[in-house]
């Protein structure tokens, strides 16, 4: 006798019946609440810090202008010394690293 071996074994879809009903009568929440509850969550993370601390200050950054002798790369965007200039074409500038 010939033997189907795509056919499912009849022990397994039973469990596979049983595991579908189980899921089904499961309480499952409702799609509202559970987005409900993840916008709550994410507005009291918004004043923490990826530590989880919370930080009630203003952070201030002071900002130093470009000098004369640095360049801002065209392709990483970083401000280089211009002993690291490669190149220079139609106004842009570029680093050793990036046209390494």
């Amino acid at each position: 006798m010939a033997t189907d071996y795509d056919e499912v074994r009849s022990d397994v879809k039973e469990s596979q019946d049983r595991s579908l009903e189980a899921l089904q009568s499961a309480n499952a929440p409702d799609a509202r609440s559970v987005i409900k509850e993840l916008d709550e969550a994410d507005a009291l993370d918004e004043g923490l810090t990826p530590g989880g601390e919370i930080v009630a200050e203003e952070l201030i950054v002071q900002v130093i202008p470009q000098a004369a002798d640095e360049f801002t790369c065209y392709s990483c965007f970083l401000v280089r010394h211009r002993s690291q200039l490669a190149r220079e074409s139609n106004g842009h500038s570029y680093c050793i690293e990036c046209e390494g």
